[in-house]
Formats: C-alpha cells, sequence, structure tokens
C-alpha cells in the first residue's frame, strides 16, 4: 500500500492542476476575455524565418502565434518561449509595453495555452534572437497539462495514442513526418515527369482482389450485399491500361485484415503504377531510380543509416533469381529438381512447413523466405517467381514455370512487388481457378474469381509492367524509424481496456 501513496498523491495533484486551469478560463470569460470567441488571427511570420534572417528582420514589426512553452515571470517583465509548426522563438514581454491589465493576464496563461504576439524582433544581450513583444492576446486555453519539458512524453503508448501531444513535446517526431511528405512529393514529381497520370480507384469492392490477403468486410446496406476495403487496387489500374491510358499510378490506403506488428498495420499506404508496352525489366528500373531520388530529396543522400546498418539505394542493385537465392543461402539447386513429389521431399529434410496442395513453386517461394530473405540487407531484386505463387505475372518464355517477377528486398523486408502483366485471358482464368482450388482447401487469402476483370483481359490489355511498391516501410529506412507506427500520424491502436492477447506488447 506504500508504495501506491505517492501516485495516488501525484493524481491528486493533478486533479488540482486541471481543475485551476478551468478556474482560470471561467475568470477570462467572466471578465470578457474568452479566448473561444476569437476566430481569427492574422500570422505574419514564423519563427525559423526570423532566426535564420535576423539582419532582415531587425527592428521590424511581426505577429507570430504558437503555444507557450516555458515562461519566466521576473516582476514588470518576462520570457517565455513560443513555439510554432516551425520551431521555437524567445518573446519578451514588458508590462509598460503590453499594458498593466495584459499583463497581468499574461502572468495568469499556462504551459500550452495558445497564444498571438505582435511586436519587432531584436536580440537580447546573450545574443538571442527574439520578439519584444507590444501586444499579446490569448487564442487558446489549454485545460491540460503537457508532459514535463525534460522528461517529454516517453511512454510509446501513449505517443501513438496522442500524437497531438507527441508533435508537441518531441520535435523529431514533426521532423519524421516533414520527410515523409519531402519523399511522398518526390516520389510523385518523378512519376509525373515521366508521363503518369495520377488516378483514383474505388476502396469499397465487391471482391477482394489483386494480392493474396485476408480484406477487411462490411456492408452496403442499399444494395444488401457485403462489400471489401481494398487489399490492393492492382486490377482497377490495369482495367484503365485497358480503357487507353497507358500511364498511371495511384497512391492511397490499403487494408489487410491481418496481424500487426513492427512492419505491420491493418491500413498502410501503397502506390501502384502500370505502364503499357513495358516489362518488369522498365518496372525493375523505375523502382531503383524512383526509391534513391526520394532518399536523396528527402534525406540529402542516398545513403541512409538505419539502425546502425548504412542502406545504399544507389542504383544499379543487385539481381538474384529465386532459386539462385535459395541455391546461395540454402544450399538446394532447384535447377535439378522437377516433380512436386521430389520438392516436397526436399522441404521435408529442411524442415520446410508442408500445406495442403503445395508444389514444387511454392515450395521454393517457401525455401527464399525461409533461408534467403534475412540475408538481403542491400537493396536486391529478387527475380523470376514461380508462377504458383505470381497469379497475376506473365510467365518467362525460357522457363514457363517461372514469372517475368521481381521483388525488391532491404533491410531483409520487401519493399516492392513487380512484373509483366499477364495479359493472357485464357491463362489467367487458369489461374483464377487454380487460387479458387486454394481457397477450397484453406486458403482465405487466395483470390477470387473476377469475371469482370477476364472480360477487360479479353478485350485486349496490351503488354503491361505494373509495380507495387509499400511507402511506409521506405519511409521507416528513411527516417530511421523502428516501427511502422513511428511513420503513421494515427496508427491503429487496441481501445484503452480492450484484451487482445495476438497484440499484446504492442
Amino acid at each position: 500500500m506504500e508504495n501506491s501513496k505517492p501516485e495516488n498523491i501525484e493524481e491528486i495533484n493533478l486533479s488540482e492542476v486541471l481543475q485551476v486551469r478551468r478556474d482560470k478560463l471561467k475568470n477570462l470569460q467572466e471578465s470578457g476575455n474568452d479566448p473561444y470567441k476569437i476566430s481569427k488571427y492574422n500570422v505574419t511570420h514564423y519563427s525559423d524565418e526570423i532566426k535564420n534572417n535576423f539582419e532582415e528582420f531587425e527592428g521590424k514589426q511581426v505577429c507570430v502565434a504558437g503555444r507557450i512553452m516555458s515562461k519566466r515571470i521576473m516582476g514588470k517583465a518576462s520570457f517565455m518561449h513560443l513555439q510554432d509548426q516551425n520551431g521555437r522563438i524567445q518573446v519578451y514581454v514588458k508590462r509598460d509595453d503590453v499594458g498593466v491589465d495584459d499583463y497581468k493576464l499574461f502572468k495568469t496563461y499556462d504551459m500550452g495555452d495558445i497564444v498571438g504576439i505582435e511586436g519587432f524582433v531584436f536580440k537580447t544581450k546573450t545574443e538571442e534572437v527574439s520578439i519584444h513583444a507590444e501586444k499579446i492576446v490569448l487564442l487558446s486555453k489549454s485545460l491540460q497539462v503537457l508532459p514535463e519539458k525534460y522528461h517529454g512524453l516517453k511512454d510509446i503508448d501513449l505517443r501513438y495514442r496522442q500524437r497531438y501531444v507527441d508533435l508537441i513535446v518531441n520535435p523529431e517526431v514533426k521532423e519524421a513526418f516533414l520527410t515523409r511528405t519531402k519523399a511522398l512529393k518526390a516520389l510523385r514529381s518523378y512519376l509525373d515527369n515521366l508521363g503518369f497520370l495520377e488516378v483514383e480507384t474505388p476502396i469499397l469492392n465487391t471482391i477482394a482482389g489483386g494480392a493474396n490477403a485476408r480484406p477487411f468486410i462490411t456492408h452496403h446496406n442499399t444494395l444488401d450485399i457485403p462489400m471489401y476495403l481494398r487489399i490492393a487496387n492492382e486490377l482497377y489500374l490495369k482495367r484503365l491500361i485497358v480503357g487507353g491510358f497507358d500511364k498511371v499510378y495511384e497512391m492511397g490506403r490499403m487494408f489487410r485484415n491481418e496481424g500487426m506488428d513492427m512492419k505491420h498495420n491493418p491500413e498502410y499506404t501503397a502506390i501502384e503504377l502500370y505502364q503499357a508496352y513495358a516489362d518488369y525489366k522498365d518496372m525493375m528500373e523505375i523502382t531503383e531510380n524512383v526509391i534513391s531520388h526520394m532518399a536523396e530529396v528527402a534525406t540529402g543522400s542516398m545513403k541512409v543509416n538505419y539502425q546502425g546498418t548504412e542502406i545504399d539505394f544507389t542504383p544499379p542493385w543487385k539481381r538474384m533469381t529465386m532459386e539462385e537465392c535459395v541455391l546461395e543461402y540454402a544450399g538446394v539447386d532447384f535447377s535439378k529438381i522437377d516433380t512436386d513429389e521430389d520438392a516436397l521431399a526436399v522441404a521435408r529434410e529442411n524442415g520446410i512447413e508442408i500445406t495442403p496442395g503445395m508444389r514444387r513453386g511454392e515450395v521454393i517461394n517457401a525455401f527464399f523466405e525461409e533461408f534467403g530473405e534475412d540475408k538481403l540487407i542491400q537493396p536486391t531484386f529478387i527475380t523470376h517467381h514461380p508462377v504458383e505463387v505470381s497469379p497475376l505475372a506473365k510467365r518467362n518464355v525460357e522457363d514457363p514455370r517461372r514469372t517475368d517477377r521481381f521483388e525488391a528486398f532491404a533491410n531483409k523486408w520487401e519493399l516492392a512487388n513487380a512484373f509483366s502483366e499477364l495479359n493472357d485471358p485464357i491463362d489467367q482464368r487458369g489461374r483464377f481457378e487454380d487460387q479458387e482450388r486454394k481457397r477450397k482447401l484453406g486458403d482465405d487469402e487466395a483470390f477470387e474469381m473476377d469475371e469482370d476483370f477476364l472480360n477487360a483481359l479479353e478485350v485486349g490489355l496490351p503488354p503491361t509492367g505494373g509495380l507495387g511498391i509499400g511507402i511506409d516501410r521506405v519511409i521507416m529506412l528513411l527516417t530511421d524509424s523502428p516501427s511502422i507506427r513511428d511513420v503513421l500520424l494515427f496508427p491503429t491502436m487496441k481501445p484503452i481496456g480492450k484484451k487482445d492477447e495476438e497484440n499484446q506488447g504492442l
């Protein structure tokens, strides 16, 4: 019981502080100084431009607004630090300049309150660029207490739940999201300059297709049908290629009703792009060029440090077929294994899990996932996946058991997936039928038959290259972020008090 006493005292003290803030607000409102009645403030400048260009701003009148992050009351004059979207700047507040009444009000303001400051720019005796306030107005009263400045907001779970507080007290968090914005602008600009058209396709689908994943299911009341949040936008984008758009891309949220961990969130950002009359080799070139461009624009270099390891995105990236990777890291040569029976026998010898209906190509993929993926630290293209695990990719002409497909890896993670698109409607129907066979065997992530997409292929899809990039993982590498939640402003969280054994510790 003794250990709980300090916590109880702390809770009581916090409750008293919160009540004091509410009492201050009530007094302000009763005295005709209700901050919530102010609907606009004319901000002319931001902290960083003033501090970075002092010679230009010295003596100049400015209006700034932001949050009080520190305050020192020294009788008839005081100092405070104001934080706006671009940083912090010191403000000097003198009673004789702002007036007795406003100075009295200012002394009651709390850390976290949002104020507007009008004054002129100067330097203090310690050479700190500051604003000498001539007018000060309370724009919003903070009724909560910000985390103490020296300890900050350290609770990881609370940081993700209250991102708004995280952004206020942890400046490096805001920097990560500014880097994300720079990278996405660079990505769009790169594709726009290549002549790609940005489009939008449905998020609500009547068929969950375009990837092997478990969908979120909802219900449309008027039509009285189940609908699915998209797991990929691939099939719609290829319909646009059929319709005559030669280069299209869409970046947006995808949804997969699967596990959560440091690399997976139920909703995430991906980009898919498709180019008519191109193949997987063209997509490979775009992949290494656009990701290296994103890195250079967002961080200043094509080399980034991720958790102590340098990742070099400078093109060209290493290339290996999946079978070459398996041979190098597992010591199994599938060029000498032709039958499903022999492949399954080798799988059993090496401890690979056997699933119902498993065939040679699926065994190769399982070997790669078990022995190869975790060796791919530097950016690497793994090419020529088996047909069995590539239901939308074109077969390789020289070896029809393989496809003209690649996945891009870095830091052991898959960053991108691409292929020469399968445009043979008869072959595609057979692939869908094979996926249906897998569904009947219990694979609830297998594709559904999509008759309209098959009809589009029968109308005629030109030779096409397609590419999908997992944006969040790329941003994790560019910002040295250990979790996908660090690069999502509002990651999915368990409701407080909700038990979920599968996701304990997230």
